[in-house]
């Protein structure tokens, strides 16, 4: 929790008697109300519940009348049900709740509320049942209505005609009005001086913050709706100041790190390699380029992100990178999110590399080195015979998945670790290599995920970014369509395109969602994209999400594509059939690859000339947009199509649309995270799971992050923890919190 909430290691009040956020909600509301409590959100401590904030407010004196509703707009309503009624639906499955509802305002306007299967409002919205309603006004056969809009109940001798009311997050167990009530009663209990405050005193008078048991009571129970939000500003800081404390040690603690300087030598095999390249560098690659060569150099750990569009060329960077350390006498590490990505990785450097991966064999360059690959399901031999090369330093840049991370991979100078799809790992996993006695490698950590400037903040503000701008000259166009697969139509061209572009001597991927039916198993899942509770709109319309194994029996049965080869590939599969799998389509024996998400990043196929993305509603926009990455990577133009079973004018093909318009990876980086649930696009800062970001929005609180990065510098200084003793213990129970996940490795 950032402002109350249970902190394991949060100074613990001596006084009995005392309410602070440790002590148990039984205690303060009966063991009937915290069963409820416990049930509904799962809390059993006072801070946690007071950490429950209000997501909105209400002022009921300052609500429009109905007869004064403005169509096309956001309103708020306070009114009363008069009629509830329910017929069935004729087009799709389910009902149709009716609601028709009377202000108290001396018009008396009327309003019609329509919910799709609106399971809970039926039971909620009674004749009789006094309610505030918010929506968007539109009109249906002469009718002002709201079309399925959010409600809040109220009691009938409603408390919060005086000042304005909190609107809370509800799991449907607890009302409204209970929840207000309950929490009112925690209020009324807490004790001043068991509430110890994480920010220390000067930050909150400098920048103009409430101390923390105030902000509790003017965000639960404002007197202006005003005030209700700006306390909230209070914790959204906590949150960001918390984070950027983290973010602050680590780079005290890197700073404090030596690291074997590796500077660029003349006549070894970064020169060699320069010299062979049948292209010029872009204008971005070598200047980023130049700020590694610079970062290696240092006596202390390079620590640098490295970000760039699909296609940008990153793979070359970091290849440049490892050569400059293999140079100066050190081996490179080159960690991978799954076994196809890493086993792509070794082969295009071996490729890259040419001779130069082949030292000490025959018709090796004497200078050169050895590529390896070290993955969890190689044979034991095979491992074994890793292991030795990279402990006797023969094998110079070893590619591996998690397997690299087990604690007898022993290097015998391990001078730099470079980490593709860094958002797949969690700072500790990616920081394994780098740990023991010794010199610390210096770090590369890459990313085709652009990111924007408040979340470089907020997750990677331990390490330099540097962006990778522009595309090398050969890459071909990709066009992006949305296909409506109600048109019969459109259904018989995309199967005729993915038929004429196979016999064309193309190949061609058909990305589905999962695998298998069993949700419970997958281990290919896409990133989460919009959900009915994201967007309002109800469980009917929730993503379908079309099984590998459905899809394939589509693809085999299918008139038009009889006598074309179709292969399969996703995560669940055993390593040698998955580079069997990869190695059929790269060579063109299998026309169309059937394949989940495994092929997201990294690999390339320059033949591969158009992606049919299966139920595309249910991806990420930033997932499609590394999806599109795969065709297009050769001279060859490409066509990705994004398949879509639902109606054109459902919020999620919105996305689909905006995939469509722009190839641009920070314009979609943007409205991706303006459209999503922030929590999936930052993940977690210490493992690779989701973010405990609670009050924090990245798009919004720019500036806020902005001033507790600043804040955090000036605080954390050697000797920092035995100074603020209470923000230390709330860090640390933050990164609890947090955790670590290293099965997370294990996906794909």
């Amino acid at each position: 929790m950032t402002g109350a909430g249970s902190r394991p290691g949060a100074p613990r009040v001596t006084d009995p008697t005392a309410v602070g956020p440790e002590t148990d909600l039984t205690r303060v509301i009966g063991s009937k109300s915290a069963k409820v409590i416990q049930q509904a959100f799962d809390y059993t401590t006072v801070g946690e519940l007071l950490d429950h904030l209000p997501r909105r407010y209400v002022d009921v004196g300052e609500i429009t009348p109905i007869v004064e509703l403005p169509y096309g707009e956001d309103v708020t309503v306070v009114a009363t049900v008069v009629h509830a009624s329910q017929r069935r639906m004729h087009s799709r499955r389910g009902f149709l709740l009716e609601v028709e509802v009377v202000d108290e305002a001396p018009s008396q306007g009327r309003l019609r509320m329509t919910f799709f299967n609106g399971y809970q409002a039926a039971k909620d919205l009674l004749p009789g049942t006094r309610a505030v309603f918010s929506g968007v006004v539109d009109s249906y056969r002469g009718h002002t209505q709201l079309t399925h809009p959010e409600y809040t109940l109220l009691g009938q001798d409603d408390e919060a005609e005086a000042r304005p009311f909190p609107v809370y997050p509800s799991s449907g167990k607890l009302s409204q009005v209970r929840l207000r009530r309950t929490i009112a009663t925690v209020l009324d209990s807490v004790t001043v001086g068991a509430f110890p405050d994480a920010v220390p005193a000067d930050i909150r008078s400098a920048r103009g913050l409430p101390g923390l048991v105030q902000a509790l009571e003017s965000v639960h129970r404002p007197a202006t709706v005003a005030e209700g939000y700006a306390a909230r500003r209070r914790f959204a800081y906590d949150e960001a100041f918390q984070l950027q404390v983290v973010l602050a040690e680590r780079r005290l603690a890197n700073a404090e790190r030596s690291a074997t300087p590796r500077p660029r030598t003349s006549g070894g095999m970064l020169d060699t390699f320069d010299s062979r390249l049948p292209f010029t560098l872009t204008e971005g690659q070598v200047e980023v380029g130049t700020r590694l060569e610079r970062g290696l150099a240092t006596p202390h750990p390079m620590n640098v992100l490295v970000q760039g569009e699909v296609g940008s060329g990153k793979t070359l960077v970091a290849l440049r990178a490892m050569l400059q350390v293999l140079d100066a006498g050190g081996q490179a590490a080159m960690l991978a999110p799954t076994e196809v990505l890493a086993a792509q990785h070794a082969a295009t450097l071996r490729s890259l590399l040419g001779d130069l991966a082949q030292g000490g064999m025959l018709g090796g360059n004497e200078n050169g080195t050895q590529v390896e690959l070290l993955t969890g399901s190689l044979p034991a031999a095979q491992r074994k015979n890793v292991l030795l090369k990279a402990a006797s330093g023969e094998a110079g840049i070893v590619v591996g998945t998690h397997a690299l991370l087990s604690d007898n991979v022993i290097f015998a100078d391990l001078g730099l670790v470079v980490v593709d799809e860094q958002h797949r790992f969690g700072v500790e996993q990616r920081d394994k290599l780098r740990s023991g006695d010794g010199p610390t490698p210096h770090l590369l950590v890459m990313t085709a995920t652009p990111i924007p400037r408040t979340v470089a903040m907020t997750v990677f503000g331990d390490v330099e970014v540097a962006t990778l701008k522009g595309l090398p000259g050969n890459r071909a166009e990709v066009r992006t369509f949305v296909v409506p697969l109600q048109l019969p139509a459109w259904r018989d061209r995309l199967f005729a395109l993915l038929r004429d572009e196979a016999q064309a001597g193309h190949q061609v991927y058909v990305v589905v969602p999962r695998i298998s039916e069993d949700e419970a198993e997958e281990d290919d899942a896409p990133e989460p994209a919009l959900t009915a509770s994201d967007t309002g709109v109800s469980e009917a319309h929730e993503p379908r999400r079309t099984p590998l194994e459905t899809m394939e029996t589509v693809l085999r049965d299918h008139p038009a594509l009889q006598g074309i080869s179709i292969g399969t590939l996703h995560g669940r599969m055993p390593a040698d059939e998955k580079a069997a799998a990869m190695a059929a389509f790269e060579n063109g024996s299998t026309q169309i690859l059937l394949a989940t998400t495994v092929v997201e990043v990294g690999v390339d196929v320059p033949n591969a000339t158009v992606m049919a993305i299966i139920d595309a509603d249910a991806f990420g926009i930033s997932q499609l947009h590394q999806l599109r990455g795969r065709i297009g990577r050769g001279s060859l133009p490409g066509t990705c199509l994004l398949v879509t079973d639902l109606d054109h004018d459902h919020p999620a093909v919105e996305r689909l649309e905006a995939v469509a318009a722009t190839r641009d990876g920070f314009v979609l980086a943007e409205k991706d995270l303006q459209t999503r649930r922030e929590g999936d696009i930052l993940g977690a800062m210490q493992s690779g799971g989701r973010s405990t970001l609670k009050h924090l929005r990245v798009m919004r609180d720019a500036k806020l992050i902005q001033a507790a990065r600043e804040d955090a510098a000036e605080v954390v200084t050697p000797g920092w923890r035995d100074d603020h003793p209470t923000l230390a213990a709330a860090v640390d129970s933050r990164l609890d919190e947090l955790g670590t996940d290293d099965a997370y490795l294990e996906r794909g």
